[in-house]
């Protein structure tokens, strides 16, 4: 299938089920994160997923390719993210299976309804305002700044969204671990499974990895560290595995 590119848009390899994803490198282009998020969530035969912040829709589209879910909705509040994740979708044949909806994640759960999620996924802001140097470029910016939306926000939609006994994934900073355990206790997203994620095996961790179950009873299993890399330029076989290599 032919896909028509917009001035500095590209379009690249997913390596699953020969999949592609058009993106802007000078807007934004997802990040290993995303990736490592799609690999950790699990998703089961039948079962509907939303992506909050889906960006140009990279999560929906790996989930599609790596579980046997029924349907994949992103949630995207630039329109032209969105309209990237619809071509890819368009490009790929998917769209029976994945649905991007333009919108904020403060109303998701006016847009989507209660409890009508099995499972939801998540790559949000990381900074809030008070985190490092805003990016001039505003695509960016969103993507990497509680500019639109905070972590609060995240939960509490996520919350209300899930059916009974849903779960929530997200992969987030380390540093701000304290705030969403409390968040997600606050709001019934039981804390349940989590990974930390280091570069190297000698290197504090930089992102990590959280499973929470709505109405979950408090217990939390801590799996082994996900390392990155071998030695610099080489990924151990945990990512390779990943990323479908």
């Amino acid at each position: 299938m032919s896909v028509t590119l917009l001035e500095h848009e590209r379009l690249d390899e997913l390596h699953r089920n020969g999949y592609f994803i058009i993106q802007n490198p000078r807007k934004f282009c997802f990040g290993m994160d995303a990736v490592l998020l799609s690999g950790f969530a699990r998703v089961r035969p039948r079962e509907s997923v939303l992506d909050l912040g889906t960006g140009t829709g990279i999560i929906p589209i790996l989930l599609e390719a790596k579980t046997q879910g029924e349907h994949f909705t992103g949630l995207e509040i630039q329109p032209e993210s969105a309209d990237m994740a619809r071509r890819s979708v368009e490009y790929n044949h998917l769209e029976d299976k994945i649905t991007i909806e333009t919108g904020n994640i403060k109303d998701a759960s006016k847009q989507f309804g209660a409890s009508s999620f099995h499972v939801i996924t998540t790559n949000p802001p990381y900074m809030t305002d008070h985190h490092g140097l805003t990016n001039p470029n505003e695509a960016k910016a969103i993507a990497r700044h509680e500019l639109l939306c905070n972590l609060e926000d995240v939960i509490r939609e996520s919350a209300c969204i899930l059916k009974p006994q849903g779960r929530f994934y997200m992969v987030h900073r380390p540093f701000r671990l304290t705030e969403i355990m409390v968040l997600m206790h606050q709001y019934g997203l039981e804390p349940k499974r989590m990974q930390m994620v280091h570069p190297f095996v000698d290197k504090e961790p930089n992102m990590v990895l959280i499973e929470g179950l709505r109405g979950g009873k408090p217990r939390i299993t801590v799996e082994k560290p996900l390392i990155v890399y071998r030695e610099p330029g080489v990924y151990t076989d945990e990512i390779y595995d990943i990323y479908g290599y």
